[in-house]
């Protein structure tokens, strides 16, 4: 595929925030921009305004006609999460187009480029958020696909004048294998969409084929513990090739030391909340020392970046409530996310509404998540978001809330959640989870805004 000859793009899950930033990327190189979602979204209505047509119809009249006619100037794209037996996804097989994954085009777009590719199963969405804020608060510049709205840019696609371009690297369906990483960085590698690999070895197999892909004189740093080998090892708290300490919270800002065989960064103040952030940081630090990128620069862009949407947002911060939105949907996701939490306010009672996402992964996880959710003060559950699957006999939350050992513990409804938050006023309030419990987050927000 030639990317310099294509005029028309068609994305089939337009909506998604992967596809979102392809879409993007097309229309701002001056190609015509259209699509396909099931729903309407805050997302898709802003594509919609910076010009781009979108169906929420599968019919094949919704199509614009100058897409129809299979073409080099025009590329299909289509993410896996869309079903398999879509209407608009058959016509254009079925009409001579190539049809090509998210992953690949990213793999063509970046090619010829200096790649540093962001993997893992948790932590890669904001870790290369912020190598892309580093890069570009710095002056170094880069461009960037991220699997998530920057808050510093508003944006999940950013644009730069080099040939540097930061890829989030999505083990899902194995697409990070389309890349050729100059620097790779893996956050993590728990278990996770055990529904594609079926056993946790093969989704260890697909890491070492990724990291396999990294170019002759490239670099791979990776987080302490994993399961394969790299040139760089990062941790929090732990001495190996680069590493935090002295983390510490500071009138509700955390604080920490860099170190590596080569740099000592003391009192770096980090932007945004969390431990596990912090982690995410010394990965950051590593690549923008490797592109020797200095310390002092460094220091400013992380006490600048104001993190990623949905990734320990705060969403109401006053003296009589404080409300935080998350993205956290694993185990070891919400252990982290929980965990900064109780270190941030040890005083408070902690209010958690947690909304599973996939009837698999709820199950393969099950006894991680009751045992994750137990740290709570008091916790609402929700019902199992389905996503792409059909129900699991027996998978269900109340099963899951039967596991927890809780005993302020409860199953909800959103509309529940609303009249909970009304009457009993939460002094620290977390929604969590990868479905469509962000619909709560503006609701919540007014109910909360709004206490006397």
């Amino acid at each position: 595929m030639n990317i310099d000859k294509i005029k028309r793009v068609y994305l089939l899950g337009i909506g998604g925030i992967g596809m979102s930033g392809l879409a993007r990327y097309f229309s701002r190189l001056g190609c015509e921009v259209a699509g396909y979602d099931r729903t309407s979204t805050e997302l898709t209505r802003t594509l919609e305004e910076e010009g781009m047509t979108i169906s929420y119809a599968d019919d094949i009249d919704s199509i614009p006609e100058a897409f129809k006619v299979a073409s080099e100037e025009t590329l299909i794209i289509f993410t896996p999460a869309v079903p398999k037996d879509l209407k608009l996804k058959a016509f254009f097989q079925d009409n001579g187009h190539e049809l090509f994954k998210r992953s690949q085009v990213l793999g063509f777009i970046s090619e010829s480029r200096f790649t540093i590719a962001v993997a893992g199963t948790h932590g890669k969405t904001t870790t290369s958020t912020m190598v892309a804020h580093v890069l570009k608060h710095s002056g170094f510049d880069c461009s960037a696909f991220l699997g998530g709205i920057s808050t510093n840019y508003q944006n999940n696609v950013l644009f730069g004048d080099n040939d540097v371009v930061v890829v989030e690297a999505d083990e899902y369906d194995r697409s990070f294998l389309t890349l050729h990483p100059n620097i790779a960085i893996v956050t993590s590698a728990d278990a996770d969409h055990l529904d594609i690999y079926g056993d946790p070895q093969e989704l260890i197999n697909s890491f070492e084929m990724f990291l396999d892909r990294v170019v002759d004189g490239g670099k791979s740093i990776l987080k302490v513990g994993l399961p394969f080998s790299g040139d760089i090892s990062y941790a929090r708290e732990q001495v190996c090739d680069a590493y935090a300490e002295n983390v510490r919270v500071e009138n509700g800002e955390f604080y920490f030391d860099y170190h590596s065989a080569d740099l000592t960064i003391k009192d770096i103040h980090l932007g945004i909340p969390g431990l596990h952030n912090v982690e995410n940081a010394v990965a950051a630090i590593t690549v923008a020392h490797l592109l020797e990128i200095s310390a002092d620069k460094i220091v400013a862009a992380l006490s600048d970046f104001q993190g990623v949407k949905r990734r320990f947002e705060f969403i109401v911060k006053t003296d009589k409530n404080i409300y935080i939105d998350d993205y956290a949907h694993h185990p070891e996701e919400l252990r982290a996310f929980l965990t900064s939490m109780k270190k941030l306010y040890p005083e408070k009672k902690l209010t958690v509404v947690f909304q599973p996402h996939l009837f698999s992964r709820t199950r393969d996880f099950v006894d991680g998540f009751a045992e994750v959710l137990a740290m709570a003060d008091e916790l609402l559950l929700m019902e199992i978001y389905p996503a792409r699957e059909l129900p699991i006999e027996g998978v269900d939350s109340t099963w899951l809330l039967n596991k927890i050992n809780l005993e302020n513990k409860r199953l909800v409804s959103p509309e529940e959640v609303l009249e909970i938050a009304k009457t009993e006023n939460p002094e620290l309030l977390v929604t969590v989870g990868a479905g469509d419990i962000d619909k709560l987050v503006k609701p919540l927000k007014e109910e909360l805004n709004h206490v006397k």
